[in-house]
């Protein structure tokens, strides 16, 4: 199918650019996430994700590593964000997420983002992959309204901790064509011990529910990568630490048992988990075959599982083949 962004239309309208200075007037007192800390990043306050008022650009690549139906054959566009509103003590990337210090010197204008953007398309990539991008949403904004203004033309996928904030989110309505959040804790206790976020499972709850409202639960493709639609990646945690059940009952209760659920099984302890006992081992395959099952209860049949590895240096590989004993469809 030809594929035209929906945002095309915002940017014709001008409700794009309006948007985008709305989104930006909201760092004044920032609100970018449920953590609501009010800094006046405008004026060169630092929120708690340690941002300021330009987005910092730690990378940019045609990548890979994605959901098969989103990096295709010409990769995903990728572009990783530094810093995060979350301070998971687990996190792999925390190099670029937790080093604030080293990414502030990261930071790119606002059309700096909206070339990188267009380079990324005349890559041959077949998205624009926002990866990370919650503390950084309101200057986005603005970068794609650029971007459109020099011919940006592909789907845009805001890939997100799924701690946002729903006001910031619908924003993006008609703007982010995919979503793509991660919902990490249905335990609040963990999720703040672990990641430091106050009422994680509420604040993620609305978020998804935002997302699901502006695109639903079907994907829709252009003959070979997905242009629009909702995804959401669980990575499974040692000693049922995510909270996998109730998760999955929200989706399957809340949304729609239609959703599809990319099931990850990659955990391996990395940045300070050291100093956590229930977290300081590696995954064992017989947990994530107990949330597979789990999702079989809830009948959440759409979706994607990786071949579980318990090496330390694991890169996802997502299933296309297996047979699934637990009805987990498996898009090709």
């Amino acid at each position: 199918m030809d594929f035209t962004p929906s945002y095309k239309k915002l940017y014709d309208s001008g409700e794009l650019g309006r948007r985008a200075g709305e989104a930006l007037s909201l760092l004044k007192t920032c609100r970018c996430c449920p953590h609501d800390c009010k800094a006046n990043r405008i004026e060169g306050e630092y929120g708690v994700c340690a941002s300021g008022y330009l987005p910092i650009v730690s990378s940019y690549t045609a990548h890979h590593g994605e959901e098969p139906v989103l990096s295709g054959s010409r990769g995903a566009g990728n572009i990783f964000f530094g810093n995060c509103n979350l301070k998971c003590v687990y996190c792999q990337n925390y190099e670029i997420s937790q080093n604030w210090k080293v990414e502030r010197y990261h930071e790119v204008s606002h059309e700096q983002l909206a070339e990188i953007m267009i380079e990324l398309q005349s890559r041959g990539c077949h998205n624009i992959g926002l990866v990370s991008p919650t503390h950084f949403s309101a200057a986005i904004l603005k970068s794609i309204n650029l971007a459109v203004e020099k011919g940006l033309k592909l789907p845009i996928i805001y890939n997100t901790n799924g701690y946002d904030s729903v006001e910031i989110l619908k924003l993006y309505d008609g703007i982010a064509d995919i979503y793509l959040p991660d919902f990490k804790f249905g335990d609040n206790e963990y999720a703040k011990k672990y990641s430091n976020a106050e009422n994680y499972f509420e604040h993620t709850s609305e978020a998804l529910k935002e997302m699901y409202r502006q695109v639903g639960d079907e994907l829709v493709y252009d003959g070979e990568v997905v242009v629009r639609g909702l995804i959401i990646r669980h990575l499974v945690l040692p000693n049922d630490l995510a909270g996998s059940e109730k998760i999955f009952r929200f989706i399957a209760e809340e949304l729609s048992t239609g959703v599809h659920i990319s099931l990850m099984s990659q955990y391996f302890p990395a940045n300070k988990v050291n100093k956590e006992i229930l977290l300081d081992r590696k995954l064992r395959e017989s947990e994530y075959e107990k949330v597979l099952r789990l999702m079989d209860k809830y009948g959440l049949e759409n979706g994607w599982i990786q071949e579980f590895d318990s090496s330390e240096n694991y890169l996802p590989h997502f299933n296309k083949s297996r047979e699934n004993p637990f009805g987990i469809e498996t898009k090709k």
